[in-house]
């Protein structure tokens, strides 16, 4: 079956890009035969790309994605449906421990043929939204990015509950549930604790 491959992108004019059928997200449809309706499945792994994420939860790079996709030729392109499996790796953005979780995320997404009348106008528009195929090679790192930024929580948690860490001290609540501090003495009183502290 053939390889996902991720996309190397090699500038050619300004109007055109090439990708590497090497890489590890990048697909070869040409067995499809631009026949609507003719499809195949293609299970396969690949190293995840640097920065598969958000800022504080990704996919470690060089772990492995885990990919179960359908090819379907239609009418103006080939749609790909698509599942992602791989493992996350971050920080609770509360106390700051580690985080380690699976990701699973489904996507879909429409590449147009690029000698289309829709893809000259998309070509013309300069429409970065939308995916086209490079002769019978398509790229899916973009859409695998997207998917996976959009199923990351904003805000990504240890637990529910995190307290956070002490806002004096930095110390983990989770760790401590009783930690407190004395509340800070008024500067307005604290010669009366040093008279109290003479008297005994």
């Amino acid at each position: 079956m053939p390889a996902c491959r991720a996309a190397t992108v090699v500038p050619v004019s300004s109007s055109a890009k090439r990708l590497d059928p090497r890489a590890p997200f990048v697909l070869d449809v040409h067995d499809l035969g631009r026949r609507p309706g003719t499809q195949r499945e293609v299970t396969h792994t690949a190293p995840a790309p640097a920065d598969l994420g958000i800022e504080v939860l990704s996919v470690p790079e060089g772990s492995p994605v885990e990919l179960d996709l359908r090819l379907e030729a239609v009418m103006d392109g080939v749609l790909v449906t698509g599942e992602a499996r791989a493992a996350l790796e971050g920080e609770c953005v509360r106390c700051l421990e580690p985080i380690t979780d699976e990701l699973d995320v489904d996507f879909q997404e429409l590449y147009l043929y690029d000698d289309t009348r829709d893809a000259a106008s998309v070509e013309q528009e300069g429409d970065d939204e939308v995916s086209m195929l490079h002769g019978d090679l398509l790229d899916l790192e973009p859409v695998l990015r997207d998917a996976v930024v959009l199923a990351l929580p904003f805000q990504p948690l240890c637990q529910d509950d995190c307290p956070g860490l002490c806002t004096e001290c930095g110390a983990r609540l989770a760790d401590d549930p009783d930690h407190h501090h004395d509340a800070p003495i008024d500067p307005r009183w604290a010669s009366l604790t040093t008279l109290e502290e003479g008297q005994e």
